[in-house]
């Protein structure tokens, strides 16, 4: 294992799941409603932004891919700040910590900000191993801080910013886990509490029955209680066409072939994915357009929910400060408001409405399979129903849907594909079925490459250099996991 670069500050990725089992199933009902000072039963309409930040790991700490350091891709634009858009990279440290600054200022003004955060586990890794502690202790302040925390929710992702459609459903459920573990582990056991909402990586969810299952089976075990999912995405299940109310909570019910049942609240993201939406702070806008509507009885104001790069691109770069600050200031006393999406559900509990009181949505695609499969046959005669619509139905697939139409996660990667499922086979083969102890340092060392090597930037800039840093992560993955081996 000489040839392979380990890491001496791999982040807790594992071992604690039981832990982190109790924290999330204590969490007390309300946690951000009783810290809440806004009078919801004024307010006609809200707004919901979310900021995604990541930058993946790649092999590039030196001049041989096969021997180089794993890095952050943040490190490697600060040290090679003349090539292309490298320059960027003190602007992009500045946008990590930024919230850090923005929310106290805004409080001490006397508003009532909010934002939703979603860094994924390889930027957090990455900023702790630039030794970045500025980004760190800004981000601690505003998440532990009970001065703070409210005006900022944390959201849930995949460690390594894997796309649930084309991983492994045994690795998702990895990913986020160690996320978890990785965030206790920064902000503390109240602060992981607070996580009930799950941001999906490139907005991708997936439509195959038996994927979407385990997808949202897996969010619900690990303790949470909405997903984030793209209009495009989804489709009512009596009709198949979009959803028509898409400013309030959803049911997203996936059934798999044997007819088992999983469902979790889904918060519907509108329009296609640009930045200027949240970076000129349009969710405000539109928002403003609208008003209160009748749900169960009840009248409820409508949220509009938008997440964006928070760090990529001139307009969030240059313009969201501004924006962000104007219409904070502007939101203030008026009858529409920022809110975060957790705050807003816990309001609409206690006005008594439920779960159960929320529309019901489904995966795209998948009215199709339900009108010539009946759940509780073989799975074996779903995949030939599903086979039959390739073959008929130009426009059904199962490889999911995300923020964008126009890029396929699977079509012209088989390479880098193949050598990552290989690489987690090898993993589930080698340490899960031999019971290697996930307290055990050479267990987090193969999850560590096992997870970062499956980030979607090695499958999002085409063929390539990024496919080659994706290749040559899952090549040590292999590595390492077989060098485990009696």
């Amino acid at each position: 294992m000489a040839d392979i670069y380990i890491p001496n500050d791999i982040p807790p990725l594992g071992g604690l799941e039981r832990d982190i089992d109790r924290i999330v199933r204590n969490r007390p009902a309300c946690l951000y409603l009783p810290e809440s000072p806004l009078d919801f039963h004024r307010i006609q309409s809200a707004a919901a932004i979310a900021l995604h930040m990541h930058q993946p790991l790649i092999p590039a700490g030196g001049p041989d891919l096969s021997t180089a350091p794993v890095i952050s891709n943040l490190q490697y634009m600060m040290e090679h700040q003349h090539i292309g858009d490298n320059h960027n990279a003190p602007v992009f440290h500045w946008c990590y910590k930024r919230m850090g600054e923005f929310i106290p200022q805004l409080l001490n003004e006397g508003n009532e900000p909010r934002v939703m955060l979603e860094y994924s586990g390889t930027l957090l890794y990455g900023l702790q191993h630039m030794g970045l502690n500025d980004v760190i202790h800004a981000l601690t302040s505003i998440t532990c801080s009970r001065e703070y925390r409210r005006c900022v929710e944390w959201l849930g992702c995949t460690w390594g910013h894997a796309v649930a459609p084309s991983t492994p459903v045994q690795d998702f459920r990895l990913h986020v886990r160690a996320w978890q573990h990785h965030f206790l582990s920064l902000f503390g056991v109240e602060a992981l509490q607070r996580v009930k909402g799950f941001s999906p990586a490139e907005m991708a969810l997936p439509n195959h029955p038996e994927v979407a299952y385990a997808f949202v089976k897996t969010l619900k075990e690990c303790g949470y209680q909405w997903v984030l999912v793209q209009e495009h995405t989804i489709e009512q299940p009596d009709n198949g066409s979009p959803p028509q109310l898409k400013h309030i909570p959803h049911r997203l019910v996936c059934r798999n072939a044997a007819g088992e049942c999983a469902s979790i609240i889904a918060i519907i993201k509108t329009q296609g994915s640009d930045t200027k939406l949240v970076g000129q702070m349009q969710p405000y806008y539109e928002a403003r357009t609208l008003s209160r509507r009748d749900l169960a009885g009840k009248t409820i104001p409508p949220l509009v929910t938008q997440i964006a790069d928070g760090e990529n691109g001139g307009v969030m770069m240059n313009e969201f400060p501004g924006k962000f600050f104007e219409v904070v200031r502007e939101a203030r006393g008026s009858a529409t408001t920022l809110l975060n999406v957790s705050e807003y559900l816990e309001y609409l509990f206690s006005l008594g409405i439920t779960e159960n009181d929320f529309p019901v949505v489904q995966p795209m695609h998948q009215k199709k399979i339900w009108d010539r499969f009946t759940p509780g046959d073989s799975v074996e005669h779903m995949e030939h129903v599903i086979t039959e619509l390739h073959r008929s139905d130009p426009q059904f697939h199962m490889e999911g849907g995300s923020w964008t139409n126009n890029i396929s996660w699977v079509r012209g990667y088989e390479n880098i594909l193949g050598t990552m499922l290989e690489a987690s086979a090898l993993f589930h083969e080698h340490i899960t079925c031999k019971g290697i102890s996930p307290d055990e340092p050479r267990y987090h060392r193969a999850l560590f490459y096992l997870l970062a090597s499956q980030t979607s930037c090695y499958r999002y800039w085409g063929q390539g250099q990024w496919t080659d840093y994706g290749r040559e992560m899952c090549r040590r993955a292999k590595h390492i996991i077989l060098s485990m081996s009696p």
